[in-house]
């Protein structure tokens, strides 16, 4: 299944949008430019000559758009110059090429950023995020959408407010959250039918067609592309025709019809060689190998496999090129060749922790809420503006009325106690909104942090009770395989390593399912979990940890949401004394007094200046705050180099 319909986004100032509707022909306007000053027209011309040669000579093309963009700076014509990537970063992405097209449309976006209205800001934002989903990075797409969205919304500009829509609908269907993809998409394409674009009605279609088809309502979906294929047929457009007949393709092979898939995946791979877009190939392929597996055809399986891993990697596609290993795995296992089948469910189960990681859904709903909130936030300072202005209005009043009176002492004193009245007002005002802020900062927090321990919970559970299910099974088979086999003594080495082997995956399975979420800190408590980390440590021979507890008595009565955030500050802070301080001893002390709790973590190692924490970028040392700040504890950090470090935490419980 694609990841999002491409939108290139081609933002033109309004003086280019105005020339471009005029049909020109190549060689006119390649003689009147000859005899153009070096200005900003000359600027506007080349990149509209450049514009013609896009489909044709993409080359040439580009050659126009750099020669325009050099052109801008050497005149200073600062629009001109940014207005280079909303061109270029379109043959950059047919051509595959993202991350090139990444560093050209964050460019712009700092250029923008200096000069650029509301609309400009909000398409260079589109551009950036447009990229990054590209490659497949939905966190950073998602960020660069929500600003896009908040300024296309405050200036009401229907065409930005439908992309942004559309584009944060195809984010949310590949996070899994069908319906809220739906919603979005649906809101898109309500503006697009409002704005008579076939392709915009399209774009916002397919991705409501994708969320039908993971909620397995594929016949919905199959009408919806069926659609899309007669607006690129009625348009002569590309994109849409590979669009729709991919779609088809895919819903056909959902509903087992495999000749009719077969036919429209072969006629994608076809076209997309032809129209090179080896994005629309790409995912031919993989619907393809899907069909040969169901049909047992797995020699041409492995053809497709090669190729669809090929595309991807040019590309730099993770998201597609995990799916073509977990494929590959599939194939494999159903063939009988279990060894590759295993290398390529590793490289599976490698990629897709690193693209889903621990943060990558609540990552997207925070800036969901970071939107709102910043929307609550533009209010408060509206209703602080309009206290300021009664607070004028009032004064303006009450000085003409003590200028009525006549009395310059009455007067001096009525302002000086008018002034100290306002100053209090305006006092109690800013705490109020202070309040506001650290309020929602605090709810910004926990959410990141409860979503952060929930994936962490989840990802612990399915790699104990599905790989590590999986991993015991195949253990057991080929023990009972190996009693029925006869085997040479060196065969039989060979497979008494490979069942060591495979226990010693086990064994590291296990290993990281305990690390993300210690079945001891849930069953036991805090200090069982932390006295179970410091033996597992110590085991390891990387340094000698000591764990001391005081005042602490069962059941010790701490909130598991409060248990989780100290032993995960723990775990950092021994960790940074191995990577950091290259110590050798580590104490870790937890006491308790009444209702405050304290944590000391001390070792041996090399120190460092404490100043330079207040410095500090890494993410190490500012998961350790937020999660202090979560707890509104106090943290003491006593370091210096040569002597090593200790830290202190204070907690107050409720």
């Amino acid at each position: 299944m694609r990841k999002f319909v491409p939108i290139w986004l081609l933002f033109i100032v309004q003086s280019f949008s105005v020339a471009a509707q005029v049909t020109i022909k190549k060689d006119s306007l390649f003689s009147a430019m000859q005899s153009m000053k070096e200005d900003s027209i000359l600027v506007e011309q080349l990149y509209i000559y450049g514009e013609l040669f896009e489909d044709e000579i993409p080359d040439t093309a580009a050659f126009y758009f750099k020669k325009a963009k050099a052109l801008a700076q050497k005149i200073g014509y600062k629009k001109g110059e940014a207005a280079f990537s909303s061109r270029y970063i379109v043959l950059l992405n047919k051509q595959g090429a993202f991350r090139e097209a990444l560093i050209v449309a964050e460019e712009a976006l700092e250029m923008y950023k200096t000069f650029g209205d509301k609309r400009e800001l909000s398409v260079a934002h589109l551009n950036v995020g447009s990229e990054w989903q590209y490659l497949s990075d939905f966190a950073q797409a998602s960020e660069y959408y929500l600003m896009a969205k908040k300024w296309a919304d405050e200036i009401k500009d229907k065409r930005l407010q439908r992309i942004t829509n559309n584009n944060l609908a195809s984010v949310f269907i590949e996070l899994q959250q069908y319906d809220k993809g739906i919603q979005y998409a649906e809101t898109a394409l309500s503006i697009a039918k409002e704005l008579k674009n076939d392709y915009a009605i399209s774009s916002s279609m397919y991705n409501i067609a994708t969320a039908r088809m993971h909620l397995k309502q594929h016949a919905r979906a199959l009408a919806i592309y069926k659609e899309i294929e007669s607006i690129g047929i009625k348009t002569s457009d590309d994109i849409l025709l590979l669009d729709g007949w991919l779609g088809i393709a895919d819903a056909h092979s959902a509903m087992k019809n495999d000749g009719l898939a077969e036919q429209f995946y072969n006629k994608v791979i076809q076209f997309s060689k032809k129209k090179n877009t080896p994005e629309y190939e790409m995912y031919a392929c993989m619907g393809m190998i899907d069909l040969q597996v169901r049909q047992k055809k797995y020699e041409s399986g492995e053809t497709f496999i090669q190729r669809g891993i090929e595309l991807a990697k040019q590309q730099g596609s993770k998201l597609e090129l995990k799916d073509l290993y977990l494929k590959a795995s599939i194939l494999y296992e159903e063939k009988g060749n279990t060894s590759l089948a295993l290398n390529f469910r590793k490289d599976f189960e490698l990629l897709n922790d690193s693209i889903i990681g621990e943060k990558s859904r609540a990552l997207v709903t925070n800036l969901e809420a970071k939107y709102e909130f910043e929307k609550k936030e533009a209010t408060i300072q509206q209703l602080q503006a309009d206290n300021e202005v009664k607070a004028l209005t009032i004064g303006r009043k009450n000085l003409l009325n003590y200028l009525l009176i006549g009395s310059a002492v009455t007067l001096l004193l009525l302002l000086l106690l008018s002034y100290r009245n306002y100053k209090q007002k305006q006092l109690l005002q800013q705490q109020q909104i202070n309040e506001l802020e650290t309020e929602k900062k605090l709810l910004a927090t926990e959410a990141i942090l409860k979503g952060e321990e929930q994936e962490r919970s989840r990802l612990a559970k399915d790699l104990h009770d599905g790989l590590g299910g999986m991993l015991s099974g195949i253990k057991y088979s080929f023990n009972a395989m190996k009693g029925n086999l006869i085997l040479t003594p060196e065969t039989a080495r060979a497979f008494e390593r490979s069942m060591d082997m495979l226990d010693s995956s086990i064994k590291e399975m296990r290993r990281v399912a305990h690390n993300m979420m210690p079945e001891a800190l849930v069953k036991f408590g805090l200090d069982t979990a932390l006295k179970d980390f410091c033996n597992d440590m110590n085991q390891t021979g990387a340094l000698q940890l000591s764990y001391q507890s005081i005042g602490l008595q069962e059941p010790e009565n701490i909130d598991q949401t409060v248990a989780i955030t100290i032993y995960r500050i723990v775990q950092e802070l021994v960790n940074n004394s191995i990577k950091h301080a290259a110590a050798k001893k580590v104490l870790v002390q937890l006491s308790k007094e009444g209702n405050k709790l304290m944590v000391t973590v001390e070792d041996d190692g090399t120190g460092f200046d404490a100043a330079t924490l207040q410095h500090s970028k890494g993410m190490g040392w500012s998961n350790i705050q937020n999660r202090v700040e979560f707890l509104k504890a106090q943290i003491d950090v006593d370091a210096k180099i040569g002597t090593g470090t200790s830290v202190n935490i204070e907690i107050n419980l409720p």
